[in-house]
């Protein structure tokens, strides 16, 4: 997933629907460069997503009208608390449903009055090759260490999905006023340049992120293969100054942003205090009285370690006799978001390891795992968060994961809580974790126990680990995350990120900046102030007028192939210009 912001007193155009484009400003937004004035006065956020946080539904009066809502598990409407309250916010991206060509523009206009959100309607058939063929199935793998070495392992390159991918794009996003704010974030892994260089489409995209202002990572190791990329295949250099990285891009700093997101704070108290969460939790305790649950939460992809998770939790029964009967792990595991081959080997493999852990150490009243692949509620979720004493992440990449910090916050409960749970209120609160050292969120959870979820024995020993560590040394790590994560929460990273955002165009006033070239080939260049651009009128009077005239004339890359092997030009007519 990726995330762009785009701040600014003025916007020219936001897409409505394909092809077409609404003004939201005045006619100066037709300026070619940077100059035009704003006309207006608040300032205006565009958040841009793949999609809309919003839910759909058919009314259920007979109408068949469209009804909408706002998405309170949306991190595109959660970051909305990081900004200040006069900031005008706009959402740009899709709709979860499929709306009828003939009832596109009611809709579009419903959304813009009534959600401030401008929808981008992809045909099917267009958008299934975008996002279920290259981003799922070329970028997605690729991002999280997947080469296509065959058919199986990832989708070979097909230029026909590529074209779907810009298409979309290009719907999304008419950028005509150079001088906008544009911040981009990455919510996915970027990976080494080793890994990265075998796309064949590798240079269109990094030019595309460098026309943004300020680039966003999860972690250093992200932000470092984004660097390594621009240099060796772009020969960019970058450089720091007082803490900041940034890189040279035809006159203009591109900056980057190191920051791990959040979870929405507000969102998880709230659904912690319903009645239903505490009634749920009551019969979690009376069911897994007697055991210690540890918890997994995982989408079911091939890149979760589901699998390589219920190996540790089989190797771990067959070392510890004495934890059968004592110890479930109970695994939730989310529908997969993209579609394939990959996604129905992995179910099989779970379903078959589950089955044999079960059938080799369960016995009557006692299954080691219980394994949860239907749709829970979020307070269900929240009310396993509540009971287990270890969670387990063991992802073998990703690109952030909140799996560990939701789990943290539960585990820090109300007094309802440890009153249904026959908890001391005043007695410390503690939480183990045992998470991947290839997840996001890793750098960031000191306290917890890091593993390469590829070797299976150190899994089961650091869940073995996780089950024996002091009361007070449980407290002591809880106590420091749930202090991390309730201070840099989702409204932290937002507020952090846009305040960046400004800082890096903090210059833009003193730079006229021009949209150069077509399609992928667009970049902005900025230029001093005092730079002008040469009228052709000006230039074929002074040539009339003068005797003495010297023509210069580039070589490489204008009269010459930059590729070719020969330096000396051969057009016919070439002369030397004495």
């Amino acid at each position: 997933m990726s995330m762009l912001f785009v701040g600014g007193k003025k916007i020219s155009r936001v897409a409505t629907v394909a092809g077409v484009l609404s003004e939201l400003d005045d006619e100066t937004s037709n300026s070619v460069t940077s100059d035009a004035p704003s006309s207006v006065s608040q300032d205006r956020m565009i958040i841009v997503g793949n999609q809309l946080p919003l839910r759909a539904h058919r009314s259920s009066d007979g109408s068949g009208e469209w009804c909408f809502s706002w998405d309170e598990d949306s991190l595109l409407l959660q970051l909305k608390d990081g900004l200040g309250e006069d900031v005008e916010v706009l959402y740009v991206g899709c709709l979860r449903e499929q709306i009828d060509p003939s009832e596109q523009d009611d809709v579009a206009q419903t959304l813009l009055e009534t959600f401030k959100c401008v929808p981008a309607f992809i045909p099917p058939e267009l958008f299934s090759k975008f996002y279920h063929g290259f981003c799922k199935q070329q970028l997605w793998p690729l991002f999280h260490y997947m080469l296509p070495l065959s058919p199986d392992l990832g989708g070979r390159f097909d230029r026909s999905l590529w074209q779907a991918y810009v298409s979309v794009n290009k719907i999304f996003a008419d950028k005509r006023f150079n001088r906008v704010k544009l911040g981009f974030f990455l919510h996915s892994p970027f990976p080494s340049s080793e890994i990265y260089r075998t796309l064949p489409v590798r240079d269109e995209l990094l030019r595309a992120l460098l026309n943004s202002d300020l680039i966003g990572f999860h972690t250093f190791d992200y932000a470092r293969h984004f660097l390594s990329c621009c240099s060796r295949m772009l020969g960019l250099a970058y450089q720091s100054k007082r803490g900041y990285i940034g890189l040279e891009y035809y006159g203009r700093t591109v900056s980057i942003k190191i920051l791990p997101v959040g979870i929405h704070m507000g969102q998880l108290r709230s659904v912690l205090n319903l009645p239903e969460t505490d009634s749920r939790v009551a019969e979690l305790r009376d069911q897994f009285r007697g055991q210690t649950v540890l918890l997994g939460v995982d989408d079911m992809d091939i890149f979760k370690g589901i699998s390589l998770k219920l190996l540790a939790m089989e190797q771990l029964l067959t070392q510890h006799p004495d934890k059968r009967g004592k110890v479930v792990l109970v695994q939730i595991a989310n529908p997969a978001r993209g579609r394939g081959k990959d996604v129905q080997e992995v179910q099989s493999e779970t379903h078959a390891t589950v089955r044999r852990i079960n059938e080799t150490f369960g016995r009557p009243g006692y299954h080691p795992v219980v394994l949860i692949d239907t749709p829970l509620q979020f307070y269900e979720r929240i009310a396993y968060y509540v009971t287990a004493e270890c969670c387990l992440v063991t992802a073998v990449r990703d690109g952030m994961n909140l799996i560990p910090y939701e789990y943290i916050i539960c585990r820090q409960g109300n007094e309802k809580l440890d009153e249904t749970l026959g908890l001391n209120p005043s007695t410390p609160k503690k939480s183990m974790l045992v998470v991947s050292e290839f997840i996001g969120c890793s750098p960031s959870l000191s306290g917890a126990i890091r593993v390469n979820p590829w070797n299976i024995d150190a899994v089961a020993e650091a869940m073995e680990s996780a089950l024996i560590v002091p009361e007070p040394e449980k407290q002591m790590r809880h106590e420091k995350h749930y202090r991390y994560v309730s201070t840099h929460d989702v409204a932290y990273w937002a507020h952090s990120f846009l305040q960046d955002l400004e800082r890096a165009c903090r210059d833009h006033v003193r730079r006229r900046c021009w949209g150069i070239g077509f399609g992928l080939g667009f970049r902005v260049i900025a230029l001093d102030p005092n730079f002008r651009k040469l009228s052709v009128e000006h230039i074929v009077s002074a040539y009339k007028r003068t005797k003495n005239r010297a023509i210069l004339l580039d070589c490489d890359g204008t009269m010459m192939l930059q590729s070719s092997i020969s330096t000396i030009p051969k057009y016919r007519g070439y002369r030397d210009l004495e």
